[in-house]
């Protein structure tokens, strides 16, 4: 494994971090909690000694599943990355509605963006709990909430941060306007943001502000939620409650257009003796600004498979036809 600083920090990560969203099941159809704990810890074995995950994931149940998984590996050996600021549990709605959706049991659920400091206080003293640990290595907010002033949220963040229940700081979703308006109050290592072949928007932007402020940059939905693995083609049933099923790089003409650039790159897969999601994670890593792609997996082989893109080697040259091809997608 290949292991990075996280922006102007001493925390080292996995380039290849466990994704924790899918092992809560929520918007993902379901959850197996015994496959999804051998999945992380098959991960760990290999190298893969970070993982991300969230309270609203499965409210509670991805970060549940992630303590019960790492229960008997040495604290230090491993890097929790978690956030806030996704509230299900409200008493009376506060900040920014976020969506209507459904729990893992489908009761109807309403979510807010919210991060109040009092709010974030609390979310963080549940994460220790549920992760079974006294402090988390990364703590993000989840989305941006317009309702809170940044320099409150953040506030909060520090506080968290000078009693040793936080080590790091880092966004999620964030503009580079309001990195910098956080960067007022705390010091942020990292920005987690959505990037693949097919999803390339942060690179106007966000990438080179990274670069500049030496920011780490962690790319979540790398293989474009298993749409870049090359197994999903029009009419591809997903199961009951996949939020897949209504997103627009899943439908048929998208999906048509994806896997005709797949087509061109497995040539390259092929000569590695590896899958396309494998090439697709080892591209990722090698793009400018991406400091880790966050890597979901159901099951061990799945997690396996993630792990071992490391290995692949990729020459400039083959690096520039990738480039060549997805540029012109």
């Amino acid at each position: 494994m290949v292991y990075r600083n996280l922006g102007n920090s001493d925390l080292k990560v996995s380039a290849i971090t466990f994704g924790a969203w899918a092992a809560g099941g929520w918007m993902w159809g379901s959850t197996d909690r015994k496959e999804a704990i051998e999945a992380i810890q098959a991960s760990y074995d290999v190298g893969v000694t970070s993982i991300d995950t969230a309270p609203i994931y499965g409210q509670g149940t991805s970060e549940d599943i992630v303590g019960e998984a790492i229960r008997n590996i040495s604290r230090d050996k491993i890097q929790l990355l978690t956030k806030f600021g996704m509230r299900w549990d409200l008493a009376s709605a506060k900040g920014d509605f976020a969506m209507h959706t459904q729990d893992n049991d489908g009761k109807p659920l309403d979510v807010y963006r919210y991060a109040g400091k009092e709010s974030v206080i609390y979310e963080c003293e549940q994460s220790l709990k549920r992760l079974g640990t006294d402090y988390i290595d990364l703590y993000q907010i989840h989305w941006p909430d317009s309702t809170t002033p940044i320099s409150e949220t953040f506030e909060a963040v520090s506080r968290l941060i000078e009693q040793g229940k936080v080590r790091y700081a880092g966004v999620c979703n964030y503009s580079s306007a309001q990195m910098a308006e956080a960067e007022q109050i705390v010091n942020l290592v990292s920005n987690q943001v959505p990037f693949s072949m097919v999803n390339r928007g942060i690179e106007a932007e966000t990438v080179p502000y990274c670069m500049e402020y030496d920011k780490a940059i962690l790319a979540y939905s790398p293989l474009q939620r298993g749409l870049l693995t090359g197994k999903i083609h029009p009419g591809y049933t997903f199961q009951e409650g996949d939020h897949r099923a209504s997103s627009p790089h899943f439908q048929p003409d998208f999906i048509d257009k994806t896997n005709v650039l797949l087509e061109k790159i497995k040539p390259i897969a092929a000569s590695k003796s590896a899958s396309l999601g494998q090439l697709v994670l080892r591209w990722t890593i090698e793009r400018q600004g991406i400091t880790i792609a966050l890597a979901g997996a159901r099951n061990a082989q799945q997690a396996l498979q993630n792990a071992k893109s490391i290995d692949i080697q990729l020459t400039v040259e083959e690096i520039e036809t990738i480039n060549q091809l997805v540029d012109s997608f």
